[in-house]
């Protein structure tokens, strides 16, 4: 009788937590939906929120996200059609450092332009939060035993 209490109090502790991943990947499958206007709409009100922008300054960075979520949407529906071709495979060592070296200038030109539109004040908080968010992913990575 011990022993069947045991191994049924296992069996649902097992099965509880073999449920639990669902809402991430209903979450994520939700933003890949989204239409880059509407990508590029969240991101600016939450940045206008955090940094409390004026409307000119919002206007400013609207354009900026809409570029990115249309980049962004454009590798997604790439690496996406490439794995159902069947023809996705690992990248070498020389595309790995091709996709690094643009993703580092796409930053970078990113970073001028919100020095320029952005206060000396508002450009620092953003620094800031993009720090937290970049250490919260790697958190996030080590976590979960991928790489970081």
């Amino acid at each position: 009788m011990k022993n069947l209490v045991v191994a049924l109090v296992i069996l649902t502790t097992t099965m509880g937590f073999s449920q639990r991943g669902g809402h991430q990947e209903h979450r994520r499958q939700i933003k890949a939906d989204l239409t880059v206007e509407q990508m590029a709409t969240l991101q600016s009100k939450k940045m206008a929120l955090a940094l409390d922008l004026n409307d000119k300054q919002l206007e400013q960075v609207q354009v900026i996200h809409l570029e990115n979520a249309k980049l962004k949407k454009q590798k997604m529906a790439e690496r996406k059609a490439k794995k159902e071709e069947g023809t996705f495979k690992k990248p070498t060592a020389e595309e790995v450092f091709e996709r690094q070296n643009a993703m580092l200038d796409r930053k970078l030109a990113i970073q001028a332009q919100m020095k320029d539109i952005l206060s000396d004040e508002q450009y620092a908080q953003w620094k800031k939060l993009n720090l937290m968010r970049h250490m919260q992913g790697k958190k996030k990575m080590q976590k979960d035993g991928r790489r970081g």
